[in-house]
């Protein structure tokens, strides 16, 4: 898989996992920060993506620390499961 169909998965499945039925993949920006007034997520929604990694990737984030390293955006959480996935 390359890292822009990874991109456009993981959009998918982040609009699934946290009901952002108004949101699509076409308005949803590599770069945006998960946290902040563009997407509005909060800390719940960081605990479903936590879930989403897992579930989709066999990534475990256990250390709050790396989760803030890899919860920024689309782009640095696609760079983060190409490097540590578990499922190719």
């Amino acid at each position: 898989m390359t890292k822009e169909e990874l991109k456009t998965q993981l959009k998918e499945q982040i609009i699934q996992y946290l009901n952002l039925m108004d949101m699509s993949v076409d308005k949803f920006p590599d770069d945006v920060p998960f946290f902040g007034s563009e997407l509005g997520l909060d800390s719940i929604d960081s605990l479903e993506m936590i879930v989403l990694l897992e579930r989709e990737y066999g990534i475990k984030i256990e250390n709050p620390q790396e989760g803030r390293k890899v919860l920024i955006d689309i782009n640095h959480m696609a760079d983060y499961i190409l490097e540590h996935s578990k499922v190719k």
